[in-house]
């Protein structure tokens, strides 16, 4: 931990970190309901979009929301959908903002050796694969493309190519035994990859599980699968030197992923492309008003701002100018951006930051936190140790009432628009 006044994050006038969204897939699986849609490898629409992210990459750095970047991501969708053209561009526009980690998501099925080639050759230090399963039973399942050989192989290959390598992986699936949700971590744990984050699905409204298992009681993915399932892993990613360092992430040292502890931790970010978000200071977002001069301006009290962006894939292809963009708002106080700083920071292993105690004790109601905090560690879900509050097992498994109890810190409505 730093010794850093938290307070000196709500005045950081350009992005500490850049998401880029790249809304492409081979196909639709089954579970998504992220921002995107199948599209065919050769429509042209993916290089136009391609294109029009790196001229709102030049467009960010002119208005100075880029100057002191330090991470950058590259999500999906399925970025290596791009291919190596287009990707490598992108790649590279994103690297020359001097960011001192750039991760960019894969699928296997479009991860060939040549955009392996050319993720490093632009720049990126990371590649997070959507591997999700080992059992091509539950790939099936899930409506993936890969089967388990070719995951296992990609995964090889990302790490004989010298990048740092995360796979994401999914449990209590339908048709998922503890036997086979064993046979996946030790499978994983063979490929040599330092990272990797570990989910229990979600049935989201509107998905095809959604359609499929919204109206049942699913056994296999009850509250108490989910939770031994989770507890499997971590016992057998830290006893192979993967340690959690965030409820659903596991690194060897020294190859946690910056990006998302910036989001934990409340560093402004920049989002661009369809549908993605963004968390900007209020003199960040002044600076965005120089071009997007349809934004409405910030209430005095205004701490933070986020924004969603609401153009489609093709009115972004077809005029890229941030001036263009339509987004949804949200302005915080001070007071309601230290309560989410608070929900998010419970998410890491280290606990709330001291400085950020500090700081939301300033602006928090009288008396507020410290009540909250009690109760917390009377209920069991956070501890105090070594001078830091940090989530115990059960604060883990239950992190909806931990996240919940601290959100509800935050003084009135936030102010959407």
């Amino acid at each position: 931990m730093t010794s850093e006044n938290w307070g000196a994050r709500l005045h950081q006038a350009g992005a500490y970190s850049l998401y880029l969204h790249v809304p492409f897939c081979a196909q639709k699986c089954a579970y998504c309901d992220f921002a995107s849609w199948a599209t065919g490898r050769h429509d042209p629409l993916i290089a136009r979009y391609a294109s029009a992210l790196c001229s709102q990459i030049d467009e960010a750095r002119e208005l100075g929301l880029l100057g002191d970047v330090r991470t950058a991501y590259i999500g999906g969708g399925t970025p290596t959908m791009l291919g190596a053209g287009s990707l490598g561009r992108l790649v590279s526009a994103a690297s020359g903002l001097g960011v001192g980690e750039l991760s960019c998501e894969a699928n296997p099925d479009s991860l060939s050796d040549e955009v392996l080639t050319c993720m490093v050759d632009g720049g990126a230090t990371r590649v997070s694969i959507g591997v999700q399963s080992l059992d091509d039973s539950e790939l099936k399942v899930l409506g993936r493309l890969h089967d388990a050989a070719l995951a296992k192989k990609r995964v090889r290959a990302a790490v004989a190519s010298g990048l740092d390598v995360s796979c994401d992986l999914m449990c209590a699936l339908p048709g998922q035994t503890d036997v086979s949700w064993a046979a996946t971590l030790d499978e994983f744990l063979a490929l040599g990859a330092g990272h990797v984050s570990v989910y229990p699905l979600m049935i989201e409204e509107g998905t095809a599980f959604d359609k499929l298992y919204g109206d049942e009681d699913c056994d296999w993915n009850s509250d108490e699968v989910q939770a031994r399932r989770m507890q499997m892993a971590q016992a057998e990613l830290e006893g192979q030197n993967l340690n959690r360092y965030e409820v659903a992430s596991y690194a060897k040292p020294n190859c946690r992923c910056l990006h998302n502890i910036a989001y934990w931790t409340g560093r402004p970010y920049l989002g661009l492309g369809t549908k993605a978000s963004s968390m900007l200071t209020l003199e960040g977002y002044i600076r965005l008003l120089k071009t997007a001069c349809n934004l409405p301006p910030a209430p005095s009290d205004t701490a933070r701002v986020r924004l969603r962006a609401l153009n489609g894939r093709d009115e972004i292809a077809a005029d890229p100018r941030l001036e263009s963009l339509r987004f949804s708002i949200e302005f915080l106080t001070e007071g309601q951006a230290a309560a989410e700083d608070l929900m998010l920071g419970a998410r890491l292993a280290e606990g709330l930051h001291p400085s950020l105690i500090d700081h939301a004790r300033a602006v928090l109601p009288p008396g507020s936190l410290d009540a909250c905090l009690d109760g917390l560690i009377a209920d069991g879900y956070i501890k105090f140790v070594n001078g830091s509050y940090s989530p115990t097992e059960r604060g883990w498994l239950l992190g909806n009432e931990l996240y919940g109890r601290l959100w509800d810190l935050a003084p009135g409505d936030v102010l959407e628009v």
